[in-house]
């Protein structure tokens, strides 16, 4: 549906500038449109691949591991149908890690084998388990303590202080996310009010 949108949005403007006399303009916007999507993840590499290496570093010297301990209880009580010492629980782990250092690209395969553990514990059913929902909900709002990706950018952009977000973003992240767990919460005890549950 997304790629029909796409393509919709597309042929829309083409038809618009061919109106108006305008494809010069629109031929210009592409090209430059891909020269910027080069030089920004030229960008994106160098500093996702410094703060990759980084948590490699600490992954071997244990830090994510005892990092992971500490978020643990709170996890478990977002997750209490999700056993310990399941592989899901530590998938989920290191995703919101991966997350909360603005990692998404590196958090996401981690987020999709979650999800795959999850649905093993639903035992494979085509309906969501309660798990399930909490953990997407967290993971979009995703509580962002360096936002490396956005770094990356401001600073191809030459940005006079590109690490002047990392506070705002960790205030606007926690409030997201805060709101989700709460909203999550809020309709899961709704559906137990009414004698419903995820099946």
């Amino acid at each position: 549906m997304v790629n029909l949108i796409w393509v919709f949005m597309t042929l829309i403007g083409i038809i618009f500038a061919m109106v108006n006399g305008t494809m010069e303009t629109v031929n210009e916007a592409v090209f430059n449109g891909a020269k910027e999507a080069v030089t920004i993840c030229i960008g994106l590499i160098s500093i996702l691949v410094f703060w990759l290496g980084l948590m490699n570093i600490a992954q071997a010297a244990g830090l994510l591991e005892k990092l992971s301990r500490l978020f643990r209880p709170f996890v478990k009580r977002l997750f209490p149908e999700v056993p310990v010492d399941h592989p899901a629980m530590g998938y989920m782990l290191s995703n919101m890690v991966a997350n909360m250092f603005g990692l998404g690209n590196a958090a996401t395969p981690m987020g999709i084998k979650a999800m795959e553990q999850l649905k093993v514990l639903n035992e494979g059913k085509e309906t969501v388990s309660r798990s399930m929902v909490t953990f997407l909900a967290i993971n979009t709002s995703s509580l962002t303590l360096i936002p490396t990706t956005v770094i990356a950018i401001r600073m191809t952009y030459d940005s006079s202080n590109p690490t002047e977000i990392v506070g705002t973003t960790l205030i606007a992240t926690l409030c997201s996310t805060i709101g989700a767990i709460l909203i999550d919460r809020y309709f899961y005890y709704r559906r137990v009010k009414r004698g419903e549950t995820y099946k």
